[in-house]
């Protein structure tokens, strides 16, 4: 029998790519595909891949995904900069502790949780930051805030009857993306997208295809790289603003002119945020404060941890991932 893999979150964007690649170039493992929704099912069938619908809050369904599964690639999380506390606990928090369980219960070998670097963001210029760096005492957003409770509940029960690891990527971009380009595209198109700062900014991308290379690594890593978790960028620091123009000029998109000073604007979105938590049931709102942060602050990564113990080497730059999204995007319309 082949090896069996369970990619969770298939139907967004780096599950969706993870699933695909896997089964594209490791035909020597049977990948499964799951997720809540089930509307790219017909899309994994095109790659021979099988796909299981269901809920990660489950234990039944927890139980049954991981019987006879050899590694699981933990992608799935509610990615969001606001929202009600008790959304992201139950979806990044309490999920993978019961996915993580059940999978130990069942024999899973590895486990391979997609963690974040926004534990690390603080509202102030940060470079070459290594996973060994103290994390803020406050950290930013309940989404980081829950996926650090989850990575460490993964992190503490590796050799347990399991083998775990967290890859930390900051800011994917690729074709298919959900999150941070069409973000960017719905402020740009209710005119609220502003130069905050001075636009001299820089920070790391991460290509879709350098995580799914990440992940390959962690698999074939020896257990001594097992516990920690790793940051995972395309080892390229670009400057934040002069990256975005590209994109949006080559979209057939007038980039903004108009500054912002950080202050008024960290201002302005703590009143929309207060705004949206009393009045509007925690809609995300067009303007957050860690939406503002990642505007006008800079923050890059250290990758040598990742290059030494998982001998991860990336394998495309930002803007080869950026032309891939905007070919993709184009394609769209």
């Amino acid at each position: 029998m082949k090896n069996r893999i369970v990619v969770t979150g298939a139907a967004g964007f780096l599950g969706g790519r993870t699933v695909k690649f896997l089964a594209e170039h490791y035909s020597n493992y049977q990948i499964i595909a799951t997720s809540r929704r089930n509307h790219r099912a017909s899309e994994f069938d095109a790659y021979q891949c099988e796909f299981i619908a269901g809920d990660l809050l489950m234990p039944d369904f927890c139980e049954k995904l991981t019987q006879n599964t050899d590694i699981v690639v933990h992608c799935a999380a509610l990615s969001a900069p606001f929202g009600k506390y008790s959304s992201f606990y139950q979806s990044n928090y309490f999920a993978t502790k019961t996915l993580l369980d059940t999978s130990i219960k069942n024999g899973v070998k590895k486990f391979i949780f997609i963690s974040t670097p926004s534990v690390y963001f603080n509202f102030k210029d940060r470079f070459n930051i290594k996973e060994s760096d103290l994390l803020p005492t406050t950290i930013v957003n309940h989404y980081a805030a829950t996926k650090l409770m989850a990575e460490t509940y993964v992190l503490n029960a590796n050799d347990k009857g399991i083998q775990t690891i967290a890859l930390r990527p900051r800011a994917i971009i690729g074709a298919e993306d959900t999150v941070i380009f069409p973000r960017i595209l719905e402020a740009y198109k209710k005119n609220k997208l502003k130069i905050v700062g001075n636009g001299k900014n820089s920070c790391d991308f991460t290509c879709v295809r350098n995580v799914i290379e990440a992940i390959i690594c962690a698999i074939d890593a020896p257990p001594s790289s097992y516990g920690q978790a790793y940051n995972i960028t395309d080892g390229n620091p670009v400057l934040f603003w002069e990256t975005l123009n590209y994109a949006l000029t080559a979209l057939n998109l007038t980039p903004p002119s108009k500054k912002v000073p950080f202050s008024i604007a960290l201002c302005a979105a703590g009143i929309i945020e207060m705004n949206s938590k009393f009045f509007l049931n925690h809609k995300e709102p067009s303007l957050t404060k860690y939406g503002v942060g990642i505007l006008a602050k800079s923050m890059t990564l250290d990758i040598s941890k990742a290059k030494e113990n998982l001998n991860y080497s990336p394998v495309m730059k930002t803007y080869e991932g950026i032309n891939e999204y905007i070919k993709w995007k184009l394609t769209q319309n």
